[in-house]
């Protein structure tokens, strides 16, 4: 007779999560965890010296010479990849760049500086063949631009491997970093019939291959959403600290390198803020966290972009080191750049009242403070509806983080929590009627003084990179007038 996992736990008078764990030891005592093939670098990592190994990947180069040949054989785990040594030149005569191999040989010290251990090789199979003539990605330098058109291929250049592999790094980290602070994920819808931000820039839903229009299906409009933080207020009023990392979608025409048309957002709702230096203090834990657990978890690929990059390098140490950020006002911000225009002639002049222009960012960032600064309290005509009124009446209780590079990185406030006041702004900005009652009755039923804030993910890489463009930054870069894949 089987026994059940429950009965099991039951009969040995333990939590089940403890006969859990008991089952889990077990299984994979006795079958070895993945039966996938090793990746580089597992192998250089924990082979040794002498070991017999198969390796897998594809060829990033050859060199063939007289009496030995080289390749070199990557497969997305590390920075660099593995030489791969052939005694005799005979074994690469079919090896091309691009094409993927299996490769068995001896696992050796590496005389190199850039490499720890590499591979004799005795056996070498050709699984999938890559024409020498015609493949893009040649042993050159290429452009992030050149490779924007080959995105099918792009994933397999030394740039965008490391730029992706940081990406894994920092969700992770942002996602410890929320878990270790008891925050809960949310998922947040993709499909809204709000537009958050108030502007308009939404891609709407729309049925195809069907005589049912999205207004029927839904009963309504239909958008992609431009930011979860709404429904993660909902979420607010029950788990105190919520977050999601999700996409977000605008239909902004911008063809600068800081836009796409979809990206992804880290938000984050807190209940219980009562005022926008603790939300300010959340903020930057996050920033320093992230950026600490990219130096100790991936510093190959981080050194990439920061060798010779002196700026660069003075930034991460910045983001990562105890002092806090700079922070100011708006108010004392607009002071700054007047001062500064008198030598800089900006092309948008700064006059408080108005929204700070990228030139505007960019000096304060990396001129005036020269790393990361804190804005607050800008004017409330120029912010959304549901910021908390400062009591002067003529600002929110709002931030923006401004980083050389991107420039603003994120945003928060602290929230609206009065129903009266809200139900005002909401009536006197032209509101569909009745389509935001839901979020005005999270104030009626045990509202609560809260914040929260957004953070583009692509611009967080773009900071840490230092690279031009976010569309090199995301593996499918969608923006106005191009969509491919």
């Amino acid at each position: 007779m089987k026994t059940t996992l429950f009965e099991g736990a039951r009969w040995m008078k333990q939590p089940l999560c403890y006969f859990l764990k008991t089952q889990r030891r077990l299984f994979s005592a006795k079958h070895g965890g993945l039966r996938l093939p090793e990746t580089l670098k597992s192998i250089i990592n924990t082979g040794a010296t002498g070991q017999n190994v198969t390796v897998s990947g594809w060829i990033r180069s050859v060199r063939i010479q007289k009496r030995i040949a080289f390749a070199e054989l990557a497969d997305g785990s590390t920075l660099r990849g593995v030489q791969i040594i052939m005694d005799d030149p005979q074994m690469a005569s079919q090896l091309t760049t691009g094409c993927s191999v299996e490769i068995s040989g001896k696992l050796a010290d590496s005389p190199g500086r850039e490499q720890s251990k590499e591979i004799q090789a005795t056996e070498i199979n050709i699984i999938g063949k890559a024409d020498a003539e015609s493949y893009p990605l040649q042993k050159k330098r290429h452009t992030l631009e050149f490779l924007r058109e080959i995105g099918y291929l792009r994933p397999r250049s030394q740039t965008i491997g490391a730029v992706t592999r940081l990406r894994d790094h920092a969700e992770t980290g942002l996602h410890k970093f929320f878990h270790d602070n008891d925050f809960v994920r949310i998922h947040t819808p993709a499909l809204t019939a709000n537009d958050c931000e108030g502007g308009g820039e939404t891609f709407t839903a729309a049925t195809v291959g069907t005589d049912h229009p999205t207004t029927d299906f839904f009963g309504k409009k239909v958008n992609l959403t431009v930011s979860g933080q709404l429904h993660l207020e909902v979420f607010a009023g029950a788990f105190k600290r919520v977050y999601n990392f999700n996409q977000a979608f605008r239909a902004e025409p911008s063809q600068t390198g800081r836009h796409l048309s979809e990206f992804w957002m880290v938000e984050a709702e807190c209940a219980f803020v009562k005022n926008l230096q603790t939300l300010i203090g959340v903020e930057e834990s996050m920033v320093r966290s992230t950026t600490q657990y990219l130096v100790a978890n991936a510093g190959n690929d981080l050194d990439f972009f920061l060798h010779n990059n002196e700026a660069l390098t003075k930034l991460v140490q910045r983001l990562t080191d105890a002092e806090p950020y700079a922070c100011i006002s708006y108010t004392e911000a607009i002071d700054i750049l007047q001062r500064a225009d008198q030598k800089e002639k900006f092309s948008f002049k700064p006059v408080w009242g108005k929204d700070l222009q990228s030139e505007h960012e960019r000096y304060l960032a990396t001129t005036h403070f020269d790393g990361p600064v804190f804005v607050t309290d800008y004017p409330a005509d120029i912010k959304s509806f549901y910021m908390l009124p400062n009591p002067d009446s003529r600002t929110v209780a709002c931030t923006d983080l401004l980083v050389p590079g991107p420039c603003e990185l994120l945003g928060g406030s602290l929230r609206e929590h009065s129903y009266e006041r809200l139900k005002r702004k909401i009536d006197s900005l032209g509101f569909e009627q009745g389509s935001l009652d839901w979020y005005l009755d999270l104030r009626k039923y045990g509202t609560t003084p809260h914040g929260g804030f957004g953070m583009g993910f692509e611009r967080y890489i773009q900071m840490i990179t230092g690279l031009d463009s976010v569309r090199d930054i995301i593996p499918f870069p969608r923006h106005a007038g191009r969509c491919q894949y």
